[in-house]
């Protein structure tokens, strides 16, 4: 199943490498995760679930469910999607409740660790914002969960659109590379990979998080890190589907195809039944069929298509039927996707009678949106609220990224689900606004520039949900806290 030509992605897989899944022997590539290795030689079932004992397979690829997490060398629950094969090393399905460790670890000491700004995610908001924080002499620590940084740009081989402030017309993969070589030049910043910032302390005169960094053993180094101000730049986690076994092995969110097939290059199946036919669904379409996957339809709920008439062209080209106003009625199968059936829905959003039709498909691929990931700032005491627009909860904040709690900062979905170029804004103008609070003086004209650059972004149709949602937050700011 791994993909050995294409036309944009080289993959750099690295030296082969034998591992163990359960007591047999498999082979694997040292620059893939265990996950995405166990994929490519046909393997999909990782886990059961607690209660019924449901096979769970590869869903977000990013770590942030729970069908990844097996046991490895006697340890449970590691998430095996963000964790790299290794020569030799022993993976185990892991059903029902983990059974206690069985490994042994030397005891280790806690580390500590100081910053004037913490930012946490390396994606493209974390990293315009450690940059832009590091620009003024700030000392910066960057921490991500990942062994590389990037976040979604890793994934994303289409040009962007916007100007060239932010890097449009480049392709996600480019820009990652180049806000990465930025981030390896810069003096004033320590980045933590492989690392979760697990919670938030109070502390008597700076913010105090506990960080844990994962280590090549699997075991984990602990820290102790106080900073004067954070950045949270978590993202966001992909959303799910009612339906009849939407938990088989071979239901995917998007992004979770998108790291398989683009970073890993392992095909998840042949044949895929993609739901949602926003930017998200018909880019990651295209891809598919640019991995030599067979994309059999689009199904999209709305009476019309959702995203760019550009992404929908390409698929039309290569023949992919797109059905509106169709969602998935089931999906097939006993351990792993064998099949879908979908049914047109009324005005009222009803299910028509009569109308199913069998999809024929081994992968089927959710893009119906993402949730800001508010965990961690939730821990800070920042004040969170509901704005649909949004995504879901976010964490209220002002024109300078801050939220209620004074030194912490929001940027990129975290702070409302929108286009990567508005994340890298938004860690820009939160990057500048922690080194305001530090008393260091900015430029302020740059970041008025920042901010009409948003504006500009969110006008017409497609940035009308993020400007609604901007709007409602700042009427909500005002009236809580005054000034923004």
């Amino acid at each position: 199943m791994r993909i050995r030509e294409h036309p944009i992605l080289e993959f750099k897989r690295g030296k082969k490498v034998k591992f163990y899944f359960n007591g047999k022997e498999i082979y694997g590539y040292e620059n893939e995760s265990i996950a995405s290795a166990l994929v490519a030689n046909g393997i999909y079932r990782f886990s059961t679930s607690l209660k019924y004992e449901r096979p769970r397979g590869f869903f977000c690829g990013i770590g942030k469910c729970a069908s990844c997490r097996m046991r490895v060398n006697g340890i449970p629950n590691v998430r095996t999607c963000i964790e790299r094969v290794r020569e030799g090393i022993r993976v185990e399905t892991q059903d029902g409740s983990a059974e206690l460790p069985s490994a042994d670890f030397d005891e280790k000491k806690i580390e500590k660790l100081d910053c004037d700004v913490l930012v946490v995610g390396g994606g493209p908001a974390g990293l315009c914002a450690a940059i832009e924080a590091s620009r003024y002499g700030a000392r910066v620590i960057l921490v991500d969960e990942n062994y590389r940084l990037g976040g979604q740009l890793i994934k994303q081989t289409h040009k962007f659109f916007g100007s060239k402030d932010e890097m449009a017309g480049r392709r996600g993969i480019d820009i990652a590379k180049e806000l990465e070589d930025l981030v390896k030049k810069s003096e004033n910043i320590k980045t933590l990979l492989r690392s979760t910032v697990f919670g938030y302390y109070e502390s008597k005169t700076k913010h105090l998080f506990g960080v844990a960094e994962r280590l090549d053993d699997f075991s984990e180094k602990v820290y102790k890190l106080e900073c004067r101000c954070a950045i949270i730049a978590t993202g966001a986690s992909e959303n799910m589907l009612v339906f009849p076994n939407n938990d088989l092995p071979g239901v995917y969110g998007a992004g979770g195809v998108q790291t398989l097939v683009n970073v890993y290059g392992v095909r998840p199946g042949k044949k895929v039944l993609m739901v949602g036919s926003g930017n998200v669904g018909l880019i990651v379409s295209y891809q598919l069929l640019q991995a030599g996957m067979e994309v059999k339809a689009v199904v999209e709920a709305l009476p019309r298509i959702g995203g760019y008439f550009v992404h929908a062209a390409k698929l039309r080209r290569f023949g992919v039927p797109i059905y509106v106003s169709h969602t998935v009625k089931e999906v097939h199968g006993k351990d792993k996707v064998e099949g879908a059936t979908i049914v047109k829905l009324d005005e009222n959003w009803n299910e028509i009678p009569g109308t199913e039709k069998r999809i024929d498909c081994d992968v089927v691929c959710l893009a119906v949106g993402l949730s800001p990931s508010t965990r961690l700032v939730s821990q800070t005491g920042a004040e969170i609220t509901y704005i649909p627009e949004a995504g879901g909860f976010v964490a209220l904040h002002n024109e300078w990224m801050e939220t209620s709690k004074r030194g912490i900062f929001v940027a990129g979905d975290l702070s409302g689900i929108e286009e990567a170029s508005i994340a890298m804004l938004e860690g820009k103008i939160a990057g500048s606004s922690a080194v305001k609070r530090l008393g260091i003086e900015i430029n302020e004209s740059e970041v008025k520039k920042y901010r009409e650059r948003l504006k500009e972004l969110r006008a017409g149709r497609f940035g009308e949900r993020g400007r609604r949602a901007k709007e409602k937050i700042m009427e909500l700011w005002r009236k809580k806290y005054g000034e923004l």
